[in-house]
């Protein structure tokens, strides 16, 4: 099945009906956070900002993180992934994350995410749809969106 694209703006996270939880791709290094993940931090009242100055999750390879967004978005879950340094991010690297991020869903039984992605280098961002296909999807079995 094929992911349902959503437009990267605040008016798609604040219509995001019909997903339990967005799951966020974080790089260590882009600070602020920008597109989708940057948007529910607005609505969160900067509280992932927050968690990411102090340390308590800043993004690296195998970082989780989930915090509950308490009505300020339609989705009532924020789940966060970590990639490491943007230059250092690799399709095998990401090819982990979402194995392990669709692992993570899983246990969490939930149902249905949009996945946002931060800036990724060239070549792996070309690959991220196939990379979604085969290290997210099969493992990953409820309705998935993803914010392009």
């Amino acid at each position: 099945m094929k992911p349902q694209q959503l437009q990267t703006n605040l008016d798609s996270i604040d219509t995001l009906s019909g997903f339990e939880a967005v799951c966020c791709f974080i790089s260590e290094d882009e600070r602020p956070l920008s597109g989708a993940a940057g948007f529910v931090d607005w609505r969160l009242c900067g509280e992932f900002s927050r968690i990411l100055k102090t340390g308590f999750f800043t993004g690296t390879p195998g970082d989780k993180l989930l915090l509950p967004t308490e009505s300020r978005v339609p989705a009532r879950k924020l789940f966060a992934v970590g990639l490491g340094k943007t230059s250092s991010i690799t399709a095998l690297g990401l090819e982990h994350a979402l194995s392990s991020a669709a692992t993570m869903l899983t246990r969490a039984q939930i149902e249905s995410v949009a996945l946002a992605f931060p800036s990724l280098p060239g070549a792996v961002a070309s690959a991220r749809e196939e990379l979604i296909a085969r290290a997210f999807a099969p493992h990953f079995q409820g309705a998935v969106a993803v914010f392009a």
